[in-house]
């Protein structure tokens, strides 16, 4: 008998004999005599009954809840144990005896210090964490209709900017943690979800449990190059053993409006400035352009989660699906997603098996070829000229002459596209305990993300003759993204005397590679074809018809340990490191250290503050750490290759090759040193409850392209590592509940943070600028200039250019000069130009609260950013009358400083620099909660109306001041932009 064959009949007797003792045990407990127990459960507050607790037999999947009285009726058998749970209070568990009636008066729990918070490769008690990790749970997100995952917790976590500048409904938020720490890496966190790497949109926001924030270096340093901009850890629903069968459904229905239209000038405008001389057209109808191509979405989300298990298996299965309309017609999102998970223990729950599978399917129409909504149309409906019509007598789109002047409609019209992505996430963890509190833990994941895309126009679209297309253009790509993870770790834990120690030990390796294709042709016979028959079009016979393909790969290896130790829970401390490799660096700098050591006192816990009435829970931490952040292309580190153009040689076309970059082996991650000092507190039995951290992290080594000579290098620059940068700032977190009575309960939170950004330097004595200074951002035509400057001892963000100080009798601009003296803007330079601001907040606050009066609930989130400058490219573009071809803002004819109006070219200065600042009452929500008979097939019914992006108060002249903040360029609120909205929807949440 061979060794395979012995192993499968060895696990064939096994099943066997698991399979019939599973049938003995089933008989057994039918073959006991169960009685009805039942009682009335209380709070231990102020007796006051308590409805919704879980009423369970432990170890089995038989249970209840009481009802509006706190009353409950279950079976139970003389032995059998009843486990009550409720939010808030502590677990009890009671034996059954010969008594039929068990009354319970629960103690409430101290949830805010026992609260468990996810931390990297496991969790944590709250009151023995010594980093900075903020943690909501899902019954504090954000409500109604929210984008993703990081909409849910806008304004909750100090220290986390999270916005969304755009209304297109393809569009996630942008996050930002404590600060811009690069110029050419990404700043965007690392996300996990359940533990593997995703993004804000690879759940359903409905299918989350809880996000914790890993945010600063001594947290977030045991992930290495990954989390120098943080961590996010995004765990979803799962079921808990002797859960009783739920089926659960929540879904609504929204619509939105513009959150501010800009007002232009409109058909009687144009005949009233006609007669007053404007030398404007008359075409003789009245056409609202932007009502053309907009429209009142109605969007609806459903979701379906199903949950429910025994002692040994439960499962969640959980079902999403969205149907997004957008403002702008034609623009939306269709995504479809699940998720599986399936827990199993057994040998004594030595050895326990989770399976999770997540699974995603997405369309939307594209207005612009390979992205979602060509933005490009919202322009044109803003300038178009008012009196003129969509289309002519014969019904064809009406065109005119001028520079980047088209007509929407067509524009909407003239085009077909489609992207649809399909993504696949498979995992599985294996954790063997072989003996208590020694836990090995092996998981595996493969992860697909496909895409393929088509785009093309037909005969009415206007740029085709610009472009030289002919009647038609259209391309076609597919792409697709793959990862691998495989992680094993180790912990131990250990108590003895008033020590209790916990040891990691982890491997970790990530493989990720992305490819596609992408083709285009033109000059069709037909646009009937669309992008379905690629071979169709002429300029694939006349060699200009062009095609690409693209693969790269990378790996990423990690050996990581972590040290936790406590002693009588009141001194702590934390120690972890992390050894990586990245396929990514050049290969003298594969390997890093990322260390970290933070340390925490309860000072709570000292004899002299233990028995206070007022101090419930107070700790201090201190934190160091070091994390990277790797460069984004898998190949900065080498040579790479591109094709030219074709050139005639001796009668042959030849395909021209040049570099494109110089390969640099000393490439290497970017590095972030921080220090974190915190301080949590709980006062008056912990109604009040909060933390403060303040923070200096320090950037080395960031990567920026440097000019070099062509020869010896092969390309003009090359990637290095050479600069510094410095980020610190203070952090305020405050939960409270001033209110807690039997019908009617207050809890409310806010949270203050603010930044300084310094570009320490960008030179060495190898690589360096000829200044200490680069210009970044862009107008656009017709002005055509940079918009912000960055240089060493200023902070990224600033706007640079000429100050504007007032307007002469001609109307033309009178700005300041380097000497401190006004002169006309005709006789400027480029050294009159100066700092003009920053567009980055410096302060961000919050205030959120949530309501509850008997059946009610009102939930209300509100935040703000201050002290940043917005530049109002509306204004700047269409507040110049002398720029009489297009449609202006009615404020086009005001008069500039209260003199004159401006008659001048377009230009950038520091009058269309609007201070930012706002306050934002964000959302809205209120839901009724149904008291339902007992025994009634539904358990908890609520109802509910909520608006999202309802108020917001500011002097900004824009449509919201709440833009754009990536990049080296934030703050400019670019004319081609999808227009924010402002949603309401009315929604259901049923419980069966």
């Amino acid at each position: 008998m061979n060794q395979k064959t012995f192993h499968l009949k060895m696990y064939s007797k096994s099943f066997i004999l698991a399979v019939c003792a599973l049938f003995l045990s089933i008989g057994g407990v039918l073959a006991q005599s169960t009685t009805e127990v039942h009682g009335r459960v209380v709070s231990g507050v102020d007796s006051n009954p308590l409805s919704g607790v879980s009423v369970t037999i432990q170890n089995t999947s038989r249970g209840t809840t009481t009802d509006a009285n706190g009353e409950y009726k279950i079976r139970a058998s003389k032995g059998d144990v009843l486990v009550f749970k409720f939010v808030g209070f502590e677990e009890q568990k009671v034996e059954a005896g010969t008594e039929s009636t068990i009354n319970i008066t629960m103690k409430v729990a101290n949830t805010v210090m026992d609260e468990v918070v996810v931390v990297g490769y496991g969790t944590e008690k709250k009151k023995v964490i010594t980093g900075a990790i903020g943690s909501v749970k899902s019954e504090d997100f954000l409500k109604g209709a929210v984008k993703d995952a990081g909409q849910l917790i806008t304004g909750k976590v100090a220290g986390l900017s999270i916005s969304s500048p755009s209304g297109d409904p393809t569009a996630g938020t942008q996050i930002m943690l404590r600060g811009i720490s690069t110029l050419m890496s990404s700043a965007d966190p690392l996300v996990l979800i359940n533990g593997i790497p995703g993004d804000f949109n690879t759940v359903a926001p409905e299918d989350i449990e809880s996000i914790d924030v890993l945010k600063d270096g001594s947290a977030a340093a045991i992930y290495g190059t990954r989390a120098t901009n943080g961590v996010i850890l995004i765990t979803t629903k799962q079921a808990r053993n002797n859960m009783p069968a739920k089926i659960s459904y929540s879904g609504y229905v929204s619509i939105q409006k513009i959150a501010n239209r800009p007002k232009f000038l409109d058909a009687a405008d144009y005949r009233r400035l006609i007669k007053d001389g404007v030398p404007y057209t008359d075409y003789g109808t009245s056409t609202d352009w932007f009502n053309e191509v907009s429209r009142t979405p109605i969007s609806h989300t459903h979701n379906l989660l199903v949950q429910g298990g025994g002692a040994k298996t439960n499962y969640t299965v959980n079902l999403n699906y969205r149907d997004w309309q957008g403002l702008l017609k034609r623009s939306d999102d269709q995504q479809l997603r699940g998720n599986i998970d399936i827990n199993h223990s057994m040998f004594d729950d030595k050895l326990k098996i989770n399976l999770n599978a997540i699974l995603g399917k997405r369309e939307y129409w594209t207005g612009g070829d390979g992205y979602s909504f060509n933005t490009y149309i919202y322009r044109q409906t803003l300038i178009r000229n008012p009196t003129d019509s969509v289309r002519d007598a014969n019904g064809n789109y009406i065109k005119r002459d001028g520079y980047f002047y088209d007509n929407p409609v067509a524009l909407l019209n003239g085009v077909d596209g489609s992207n649809k992505e399909n993504e696949t996430r498979l995992n599985g963890t294996v954790t063997f305990t072989p003996i208590d509190k020694l836990n090995l833990k092996l998981l595996v994941s493969g992860n697909t993300w496909t895409q393929t895309r088509g785009y093309a126009t037909n005969k009415v679209y206007p740029a085709n003759n610009q472009n030289g297309w002919g009647n038609s253009y259209a391309s076609r790509g597919a792409s697709t993204n793959q990862s691998t993870l495989v992680e094993f770790t180790t912990d131990y834990s250990r108590s003895f005397g008033l020590h209790n120690v916990t040891l990691l030990g982890g491997y970790s390796y990530q493989y990720a590679s992305d490819e596609g294709f992408w083709m285009q042709n033109w000059y069709f016979p037909t646009d009937i074809y669309s992008y379905h028959n690629m071979g169709a079009g002429n300029a694939l016979t006349d060699g200009s018809a062009r095609m690409g393909s693209f693969k790269g790969e990378n790996k990423l290896i990690g050996f990581f340990g972590r040290l936790n130790y406590n002693w009588n829970q009141k001194y702590l401390l934390m120690a972890s490191l992390r050894r990586e490799g990245s396929s990514k660096f050049g290969e003298n700098y594969r390997w890093g250290m990322f260390p970290a050591v933070s340390a925490g006192w309860r000072i709570s816990q000292e004899p002299f503050l233990r028995n206070s009435d007022v101090i419930n829970d107070l700790k201090l931490r201190v934190g160091y750490g070091v994390t990277g952040t790797a460069p984004s292309a898998n190949y900065d580190a080498l040579t790479t290759l591109n094709y030219g153009g074709r050139f005639l040689y001796n009668g042959t076309w030849i395909q021209g090759l040049s570099p494109t970059r110089n390969p640099n082996p000393d490439l290497r991650w970017e590095q972030k040193e921080e220090v974190n000092i915190g301080l949590d507190f709980g006062v008056l039995d912990n109604k009040l409850t909060g933390s403060i951290d303040v923070y200096r992290r320090n950037t080395k080594d960031m990567l920026y392209d440097y000019p070099v000579p062509v020869p010896p290098y092969l390309y003009g620059t090359i990637l290095a590592n050479v600069g510094q940068m410095r980020n610190e700032g203070i952090e305020v977190l405050l939960n409270a509940t001033p209110v807690k009575r039997e019908n009617f309960v207050w809890k409310t939170g806010a949270t203050f943070s603010t930044n300084k950004n310094t570009l320490v330097s960008i030179n060495n004595d190898q690589f360096n600028l000829t200044t200490d200074w680069f210009t970044t951002g862009y107008t656009g035509e017709p002005i055509q200039t940079y918009t912000h400057r960055v240089e060493v001892g200023r902070s990224i963000g600033d706007y640079y250019g000429w100050k504007s100080v007032d307007i002469d009798e001609d109307g033309v601009w009178v700005i300041e000069g380097k000497d401190g003296k006004n002169k006309s803007i005709k006789d400027a330079s480029e050294d009159d130009k100066m700092y003009l601001g920053n567009g980055l907040p410096k302060y961000y606050l919050s205030w959120n609260n949530t309501v509850r009066y008997k059946n009610f609930d009102l939930f209300v989130n509100m935040h703000g950013a201050f002290g940043y400058k917005v530049l109002n490219f509306l204004r700047m573009f269409y507040e110049d009358p002398r720029n009489n071809q297009y449609n202006m803002l009615k404020s086009g004819y005001d008069k500039v400083y209260g003199k004159t109006v401006l008659n001048y070219d377009l230009s950038y200065v520091s009058y269309y620099l609007e201070q930012g600042d706002y306050w934002k009452i964000d959302n809205v929500t209120l839901g009724y909660n149904f008291n339902l008979k007992e025994g009634f097939f539904l358990k908890d019914a609520r109802v509910y109306v909520s608006g999202l992006n309802l108020v917001t108060l500011t002097k900004y002249k824009g449509i919201d001041p709440e833009v754009n903040r990536a990049g080296l360029d934030p703050g400019n609120d670019n004319r081609d932009k999808y227009p924010t909205t402002r949603t309401f929807a009315l929604g259901v949440n049923l419980t069966f």
